[in-house]
């Protein structure tokens, strides 16, 4: 505990608690907002650790209320302390208490045979109560009279008694005999007031507490302790302030768990006011903001997606969020953003011509967006869209009345009238165009190309000007059909005979038709039609007579023959497919003789590698058979080779068996002999009786 500062409230409560019993409404202690009809606070509430002054600890009323000695002629202390009974402050009795008194005996002694002596002894006959005197009799009164009505006020435990108390017996002189008493009570009295005022800071009233410790008179010996208690009030305020806001300032970060650790801080203020019910509060606040970020969390994410009822729910969550909450403004900042994204889509939705959807999605935009004026404007200029792209001077005029109805305030004003500026210079346009369509229908070349001039009125910057070209287009399209349609059919009826000379006629007359013009890519393919004819007439007599050298088995002047079949020529691909063939028989010629030569030597990697080579010869050469034969044959010599070798070397008969190339009629027989020989030569099986024939 640091210096000059008690202990935390907990702590003294449970010193309180310990001392006294528990209230019947609450387990433990009172409330320290409780009190008394009256207005006074109950003792078990006065917090008992205040700090030391004059060398004694202050202490609450319940722990020293002063009554008479016991022997006053003893020299003992005038007001000793009530005697303690099990932790537990219990007063004598009225009679016992004043029977004891010698301010009693005193006053009764002096005041008797005094012309007030009756006053004196009817009031005294009836204390402890203190009578209503006049201010001229207390003025008159005794130290004893002052010092027991004081006592009466100050039991009463309220804030104006214990100022009455004090200002009874404060002004009695410095040098009275009673003096030391009446300091001690005076200190006592004014740490009392200082307990209420704790209570009051307890109870999270500061300014109140302030204001009854400074009510303590500035010249009774504890005044000392005011400005320190107030100091100390004060710091611990500040403190718990400092916290509360720490905490708060984490809320718009949204740093949950920074803010509740900040706020459990509050637990060790020495306040309960503090460590209750504004921890309570600030929990809650922490609670409902997570919540609330939580929300707005996934209003957000359900805004990216980008459809209307997604956006539809993200606003809704949104709203959801209380003015109250820390997340409010970070919500009602989205919720403006969320309604342009309808607004966009909306608007996507109209440039894609799409009028219905766009009226449909604007009307669904809510109203704490604060876009209903935007949404009704765009509403607007959709059904002046959907008049205007009828297309006819009657739809884009009913277009600009739908337009002019946005009023000078309304948000979409600007773009309202540029639509309306863009209509009536089309309303001009559609009659250009509507005149050259009238035009066009005649179908003569003067007329198309009249038509054609007339659209040409349209400038490129005009809304309609696509429009145009594309009809300017189609026109020209036609003239140039009407212009060059004679040239491809006379063309046409030259090529009909389909001789070289014709078809060269027919040739030169549709290359009259250049290109970019209508009838340019039907005569290219004509041409190429007659070209190829051409061609195949030129070039098939080279074509037979290499194939009748290849029948004859002239394959090289074959070859020669169909190469001067130019590439690209129509015949091109089939003479090159034919020279592929040819060539193809003439390497398999040559790999069956290099393969007979080599089988010549009869060893097994000659006869091996005279089966590969033979292998080449493709499946469809006439060679084929032959081959099949001749590898058959050199495959069962090397078996015959291997057996041979095995009779007197096993491991060097394997090693020839083992080179027959799969797919030879030879390979599944070499493969059950390499078997048996293995297994003779690691035998972990009896070698049956036929195996045993074989070797």
């Amino acid at each position: 505990m640091r210096e000059g500062i008690p202990e935390s409230w907990s702590a003294r409560k449970k010193i309180a608690d310990a001392s006294h019993p528990k209230s019947p409404t609450g387990p433990g202690s009172q409330h320290p907002q409780d009190r008394y009809s009256d207005g006074r606070v109950p003792q078990q509430s006065i917090s008992p650790a205040l700090p030391t002054i004059m060398g004694s600890p202050l202490q609450s009323t319940s722990s020293k209320r002063n009554s008479v000695p016991e022997d006053s002629l003893a020299g003992e202390s005038v007001l000793a302390q009530p005697q303690d009974n099990g932790g537990k402050l219990t007063p004598d009795p009225k009679w016992r208490k004043w029977s004891r008194n010698w301010v009693l005996w005193t006053v009764l002694g002096g005041l008797i045979s005094g012309g007030m002596g009756f006053i004196a002894v009817a009031m005294l006959l009836k204390l402890p109560s203190c009578p209503k005197l006049p201010v001229n009799f207390l003025a008159m009164a005794s130290a004893s009279v002052r010092l027991h009505c004081a006592q009466v006020a100050a039991n009463k435990q309220t804030v104006d008694d214990l100022l009455e108390a004090i200002t009874l017996v404060k002004a009695l002189p410095n040098n009275h005999p009673l003096r030391e008493e009446i300091n001690r009570f005076l200190e006592q009295w004014s740490l009392e007031i200082l307990n209420l005022g704790d209570t009051a800071f307890q109870a999270g009233k500061l300014q109140e507490a302030i204001a009854i410790a400074r009510k303590i008179p500035e010249d009774v010996p504890a005044y000392q302790a005011v400005e320190k208690q107030i100091k100390r009030w004060q710091s611990i305020w500040s403190e718990a302030e400092a916290i509360y806001q720490a905490a708060e300032a984490q809320l718009p970060k949204q740093r949950w768990h920074q803010a509740f650790m900040t706020a459990v801080r509050l637990l060790n203020i020495n306040n309960e006011y503090w460590a209750t019910t504004k921890y309570e509060e600030l929990k809650n606040r922490i609670e409902t903001a997570r919540s609330d970020g939580n929300k707005l969390a996934k209003a957000q994410s359900l805004a990216k997606t980008g459809r209307v009822a997604d956006l539809l729910a993200a606003i809704k969550l949104a709203e959801s969020i209380g003015a109250n909450s820390y997340i409010y403004k970070d919500a009602q900042e989205v919720i403006p953003e969320f309604g342009h994204k309808m607004l966009d889509l909306a608007q996507e939705a109209l440039d894609r011509r799409d009028a219905s959807a766009a009226i449909a999605i604007a009307n669904q935009i809510p109203e704490s967006t604060k876009l209903q004026l935007e949404a009704q404007d765009l509403v607007t200029i959709a059904q002046a869209w959907q008049s205007a792209w009828i297309g006819t001077i009657p739809s884009l005029e009913a277009a600009i009345v739908i337009a002019q109805k946005i009023a000078a305030e309304r948000p979409l004003y600007n773009k309202a009238q540029e639509l309306v500026a863009r209509w009536q210079v089309e309303i001009e346009d559609v009659a250009h165009l509507d005149r050259a369509r009238d035009l066009a229908q005649q179908g003569t070349v003067a007329d198309l190309t009249a038509a054609i001039a007339e659209a040409q009125l349209v400038p490129d910057t005009n809304p309609r000007s696509s429009e145009a070209n594309q009809e300017v287009n189609r026109w020209r399209r036609q003239v140039e059909t009407i212009e060059d349609r004679p040239f491809l059919d006379r063309a046409e009826n030259l090529a009909i005979l389909e001789d070289v000379t014709s078809l060269q006629a027919a040739i030169t007359e549709a290359s009259q038709i250049t290109r970019g013009r209508a009838l340019y890519r039907e005569a290219q393919s004509k041409i190429w039609n007659w070209t190829r004819k051409i061609q195949r007439s030129q070039d098939q007599p080279y074509l037979d007579q290499a194939r009748l050298l290849a029948s004859s088995g002239n394959l090289t002047s074959a070859i020669t023959a169909a190469q001067q079949i130019r590439p690209g020529r129509a015949l091109s691909r089939e003479a090159q497919a034919a020279i592929n063939d040819w060539r193809g028989q003439i390497q398999a010629r040559l790999n069956r003789q290099e393969a007979r030569q080599l089988a010549l030597q009869g060893t097994p990697e000659a006869l091996a590698q005279a089966i590969r080579l033979a292998g080449r010869v493709p499946t469809t050469s006439p060679l084929r058979v032959d081959v099949n034969i001749a590898i058959a044959q050199w495959s069962q010599q090397m078996l015959n080779i291997a057996r041979s070798r095995g009779e007197s070397d096993i491991p060097g008969g394997i090693a020839i068996a083992k080179q027959i190339p799969r797919g030879t009629d030879a390979y599944q027989a070499a493969q059950e002999q390499i078997r048996v020989w293995e297994k003779f030569l690691a035998p972990k099986e009896p070698i049956s009786e036929p195996e045993l024939r074989s070797l």
